[in-house]
């Protein structure tokens, strides 16, 4: 996890700095990372407000527990971008129940039973509901890790994928050959699998247990709800 010259990388060294309660590390940290964590929250909530706090909460998170970062299990941005995602998806959950909830009649008791005729009952509703959200955090962070992958590998992807171009136009656009253009798609689609089937099994592995009332941290430790988190 080092240099050639035995120096440890950035973000290794950012931990210990946070660790001795260096302000000037936080701010680094947000400079480099605070874009990527609020579009991903963004993408995943649909609100600029509360994807503003969310981060605002994911900074405070890593200031006040700059330990949970594991540097063996991968990269800060890594870590940062799992902790977003798990907690963005949690709230929309929040966000969806409370919508789904019965408002009060007159008498302070539910109001009629429309909800449930039109909404196809309880159970159908939160089923629609958990497809939803579970859509909208996939599509999330598959552009998450798009956004992550190296530039030429980016750049290939947003013109063939999304722009609906041939192998050939995007090899005409982009100045490569044709081969290229097709190893780059191949390449960046293949990091993109990897990385979505990391996350459903990481999603599986949380919902094995519906008893289990603890929380996985992004690396898939399991702590208690009261270890004191934001």
């Amino acid at each position: 996890m080092a240099t050639p010259d035995g120096a440890p990388r950035w973000d290794e060294q950012l931990q210990r700095r946070l660790a001795r309660g260096e302000e000037t590390a936080l701010g680094e940290l947000y400079d480099q990372l605070a874009p990527m964590v609020h579009g991903l929250a963004g993408r995943i909530l649909a609100d600029q407000a509360a994807a503003a706090q969310l981060t605002r909460e994911i900074f405070a998170h890593v200031w006040e527990h700059p330990e949970d970062f594991d540097p063996a299990q991968g990269s800060l941005r890594s870590w940062l971008g799992a902790l977003t995602h798990r907690r963005a998806v949690e709230r929309l959950r929040v966000r969806r129940a409370a919508e789904r909830a019965p408002s009060s009649g007159p008498s302070g008791g539910p109001s009629s039973g429309l909800g449930v005729g039109l909404g196809g009952g309880r159970d159908g509703g939160e089923g629609a509901a958990e497809a939803e959200i579970r859509a909208v955090a996939t599509a999330a962070r598959m552009q998450y890790v798009v956004d992550s992958l190296p530039q030429p590998l980016r750049e290939t992807i947003a013109v063939t994928y999304y722009d609906g171009r041939t192998y050939q136009e995007t090899a005409r656009l982009l100045g490569i050959s044709e081969q290229a253009a097709k190893q780059r798609m191949r390449l960046g689609l293949e990091l993109l699998a990897t990385e979505l089937a990391d996350e459903r099994a990481r999603h599986d592995d949380r919902h094995d247990d519906p008893h289990d009332e603890r929380h996985d941290d992004p690396h898939g430790n399991r702590h208690d709800d009261g270890d004191g988190g934001t």
